[in-house]
């Protein structure tokens, strides 16, 4: 059973439901999906995200696409995976390819 509601999100953050009685007691999924034909949404300051209105599709900024196909070429074994001893080598690591660094 699906059961499809359109909400408005408040800036708090906070929601309220009222589950409908054809929902049966016990485990359920609940899925929050942001309308991509809506006008006012911005873009996600934490992946630097947004959907593209015409599909719906998620875009992201060119750094966390170069990030993507970066991670996608090591998993096929193009680029050598970095592995490191402790969160400060990775840290060191990162801070060279940092221009502002």
């Amino acid at each position: 059973m699906t059961i499809t509601q359109t909400v408005e999100i408040p800036a708090s953050r906070r929601l309220t439901i009222d589950v409908p009685c054809e929902v049966p007691a016990g485990k359920t999924i609940l899925a929050f999906t942001p309308d991509p034909g809506d006008a006012s949404m911005q873009e996600c300051p934490v992946c630097a995200r947004k959907f593209d209105p015409a599909t719906g599709n998620p875009r992201y900024n060119a750094e966390t696409v170069a990030a993507i196909a970066e991670g996608r070429a090591m998993m096929r074994g193009e680029i050598p995976a970095k592995r490191f001893g402790s969160l400060g080598e990775m840290w060191e690591d990162l801070a060279k390819d940092d221009p502002a660094g």
